[in-house]
């Protein structure tokens, strides 16, 4: 499961055994979220999640659609979109 970006000290990672539709995991200490992405519309949307805040959820939304490109490219290269 790669690392493809770091957001304040969480890890944003997308599993290469998993399964669609695109999406990526947020990881911290005793913290995880998903969201799901949607590439064609260019944003992100909040799945599912324990330990964090709906603060924090949203800069994480925030910094994944900043980043949609790039995850975007990630889950093509792991899974084909």
């Amino acid at each position: 499961m790669p690392t493809i970006l770091i957001y304040r000290g969480l890890r944003v990672m997308i599993y290469t055994n998993d399964h669609a539709p695109p999406h990526v995991h947020v990881l911290g200490p005793d913290q995880e979220a998903r969201f799901d992405l949607f590439c064609d519309l260019g944003q992100v949307g909040f799945k599912d999640g324990v330990g964090f805040s709906w603060k924090q959820i949203n800069a994480i939304g925030q910094f994944l659609t900043d980043h949609i490109h790039e995850l975007c490219n990630a889950w093509s290269q792991y899974h084909g979109l």
